[in-house]
């Protein structure tokens, strides 16, 4: 279970160390004396009575976490182990543990609040003397946003944000005190690098004062639309051209339709749309095969009644193909290697209410049938819950998607990034079929699509997967084994 990361304040004790007095028994030496020197006091010191609870990374992809429940309130004591808060990352709610005891003293973070991964989310303090200093310092965590337009000097260059400038300055003590911790997102520090803007002098107009891209763009003076600065500005603007041109994407997306309503992605549909777009980056093809399923409805009308799904059905199946033909179950993460995986962990796609996710089994080849499907609602059941833990949902090898029992035919899927094939299947349906002699018949097909990594998978080599999948499928009395 993920823990908040906390940091240590203010607490100091001391402990002495000193020479005990000397023995009354002291052999005599002749000739010579002995001197014995006192121990030196040494002072420990060591400050642990306010800690701050720290948003925590609950996965490698997760860069702000939203709050989704306080299990504990302020003033209530914590033990070590205790969980605290339950945040939602991108793919699950997880509960937050404490790493020591103390009271919370106050909440910094609200429920249904979000905040970026390493801020403060509440104030921990070790008694009741220190509780009002914890208060103290969440209220100037809160506050700490407003105070730090005293230090920006850097849009006085552009000479139009000098009025404002007077009204936040007397807050500049508090700033004072140590250096202002700088949160921003990932795209306002790249138009700061790109417009060479000093991102430590502006001034966040973001929750908890992160800053965004249209602080960097007001920064650089290449926004005085939200502004409504003076003439001067404008005058300024027309010589920015270049500046300008890089702004105008944002601005280049058509207005929203009149009545329409907009609404921002939850952290899993952030999550799931920074993936897609990641795998734009990656060569892909995609191979489709026919494949007789008779004897696999067959099969599932005898282990149905035994909990068996036929998504466990099929991930046997892949897994099993994939033992022969490894290369599938390959991946290649940094475009100059590939690695061999050496377990077979088949994630199959879940839809759930707000997004998508992929419960992992791991091991599938080795599961037999029944263990495997068992494992299979079990994940479902936490998938659906957004209880699942990173290494269930994060450690797959190859992916099935299935849309069968919906009536669809057949699709293509997107491969996820850092594996090397995913498989589509589509509902097995009854097709009409000519033998060898020229005689018709009615049987059972089921279309599979796969893409596939082409920087380390070929068209040989998924052809034969799928020939050894279809295979397996048509003479599937090796899956109950």
């Amino acid at each position: 279970m993920a823990t908040p990361f906390l940091s240590n304040t203010t607490l100091s004790f001391s402990s002495s160390f000193s020479s005990s007095p000397l023995p009354r028994f002291i052999p005599s030496i002749s000739s010579s004396s002995i001197r014995f020197r006192s121990t030196p006091r040494r002072i420990l010191t060591v400050r642990s009575k306010i800690r701050e609870i720290f948003m925590p990374a609950l996965s490698s992809t997760m860069t702000e976490g939203k709050i989704v429940s306080w299990i504990k309130s302020e003033g209530d004591m914590l033990s070590k182990g205790e969980s605290v808060v339950v945040v939602e990352s991108d793919k699950a709610d997880m509960d937050v543990e404490t790493f020591y005891d103390g009271i919370l003293a106050a909440i910094v973070v609200g429920e249904g609040e979000t905040a970026p991964v390493g801020a403060a989310i509440g104030i921990l303090a070790e008694t009741e003397d220190e509780i009002a200093e914890a208060k103290a310092k969440a209220a100037s965590t809160t506050s700490a946003p407003p105070p730090s337009p005293s230090s920006a000097p850097a849009p006085a260059a552009t000479s139009t944000p000098a009025p404002p400038k007077p009204t936040p300055a007397p807050a500049a003590a508090p700033v004072a005190e140590g250096p202002r911790k700088i949160v921003a997102t990932p795209y306002a520090k790249k138009l700061a690098k790109q417009h060479k803007v000093d991102i430590e002098s502006v001034a966040g107009t973001g929750p908890y004062g992160r800053i965004t891209p249209a602080d960097i763009e007001a920064s650089a003076g290449i926004s005085p639309s939200k502004k409504n600065l003076g003439p001067a500005v404008v005058a300024e603007a027309k010589p920015a051209a270049p500046p300008k041109a890089t702004a105008a994407a944002p601005s280049s997306l058509p207005p929203p339709v009149p009545g329409s309503t907009v609404v921002p992605f939850t952290t899993m549909q952030a999550a799931v749309s920074k993936n897609m777009v990641e795998s734009l980056s990656v060569p892909t093809f995609r191979v489709g095969y026919p494949v007789t399923t008779n004897a696999l409805d067959a099969l599932y009308e005898k282990v149905k009644p035994k909990g068996v799904t036929m998504t466990a059905l099929l991930a046997k199946a892949a897994a099993m193909a994939l033992v022969q033909h490894p290369v599938v179950n390959a991946s290649c993460k940094d475009g100059k290697s590939f690695t061999y995986n050496s377990n077979i962990n088949i994630a199959v796609a879940v839809a759930i209410n707000g997004g998508l996710i992929t419960p992992v089994l791991q091991d599938a080849d080795k599961l037999d049938l029944y263990l495997l499907s068992q494992k299979w609602k079990e994940l479902v059941e936490k998938a659906r819950a957004k209880q699942l833990q990173p290494q269930e949902y994060n450690s797959g090898t190859f992916t099935l998607s299935n849309l069968g029992m919906f009536g669809v035919d057949r699709f293509d899927a997107i491969l996820p990034p850092g594996q090397g094939a995913i498989m589509a299947v589509g509902a097995s349906k009854p097709t009409v079929v000519a033998d060898a002699d020229g005689f018709f018949s009615v049987k059972n097909k089921m279309m599979v699509n796969v893409t596939a990594d082409h920087r380390i998978i070929y068209g040989a080599d998924l052809a034969a997967f799928l020939q050894t999948f279809s295979k397996i499928i048509e003479n599937p009395e090796s899956l109950t084994l």
